[in-house]
C-alpha cells in the first residue's frame, strides 16, 4: 500500500500563487509517475500535470505557463507550484502515484481544495 497526504491547499486571491505538496510513504514502486489532477463536484477528474521518474514533464493546456511540476525523489514528494491563479482554477486537487508498468498499481491522495476568488 502507498499513502498520499496532500498539503498546500487554501484561500487565494486570483493572480495569487500556491504552492501544493504531496508526501508518499508506504510501498513505493521503484519507477513511479506523479500527478496532480483536480476535480469539480459532479464533474471528472482531469490531469493537471504530471511527472515521470525521468523527470519528463506533461502539463494540461490550461495551465502551461502558469503551473509547474516537480519532485524531490529522496523525499517521495512532488509539488505543484501554481501561479497566475484565476478564479476557474478552483477545484479539488488530487495527488497521484502509479506505477511505470502496464496495468501498474495507482494510489491517489484525499484531496486538497483550492479557491481562488476575483
Amino acid at each position: 500500500q502507498v499513502q498520499l497526504v496532500e498539503s498546500g491547499g487554501g484561500l487565494v486571491q486570483a493572480g495569487g500563487s500556491l504552492r501544493l505538496s504531496c508526501a508518499a510513504s508506504g510501498s513505493i514502486f521503484s519507477f513511479n509517475s506523479m500527478a496532480w489532477y483536480r476535480q469539480a463536484p459532479g464533474k471528472q477528474r482531469d490531469m493537471v500535470a504530471s511527472v515521470t521518474s525521468g523527470g519528463t514533464t506533461h502539463y494540461a493546456d490550461s495551465v502551461k505557463g502558469r503551473f509547474t511540476i516537480s519532485r524531490d525523489n529522496a523525499k517521495n514528494t512532488v509539488y505543484l507550484q501554481m501561479n497566475s491563479l484565476k478564479p476557474e482554477d478552483t477545484y479539488v486537487y488530487y495527488c497521484n502515484i502509479e506505477e511505470e508498468t502496464p496495468g501498474g498499481m495507482a494510489y491517489w491522495g484525499k484531496g486538497t481544495l483550492v479557491t481562488v476568488s476575483s
